[in-house]
């Protein structure tokens, strides 16, 4: 089970994206665990999540769907900004 780190840019402040349910709502069927949260305390509008992901391909789709585009509106994630790291061991 890869470990992934997703980083991006939020409008809508670092105590809503903190508190928000979207991640859970929208993570917690596809199998994704050991969510964790991070915020740039240089710069509350950058935020990162560190998570296991079962399926990463399952991933990639949901990140496609209305679904995911509406729990990032909701969180205030500019979706532009978006990077995503895939854990490797070599």
């Amino acid at each position: 089970m890869p470990t992934i780190i997703g980083y991006h840019n939020i409008t809508k402040g670092a105590k809503h994206w903190l508190t928000s349910p979207k991640r859970e709502e929208f993570f917690g069927p596809l199998g994704v665990t050991n969510i964790r949260t991070f915020v740039d305390p240089q710069d509350p509008t950058r935020v990162a999540l560190m998570m296991d992901v079962a399926d990463m391909d399952g991933l990639q789709a949901a990140m496609q769907s209305k679904a995911a585009a509406d729990a990032m509106a909701f969180d205030g994630v500019v979706p532009e900004s978006l990077v995503i790291l895939v854990e490797s061991k070599g």
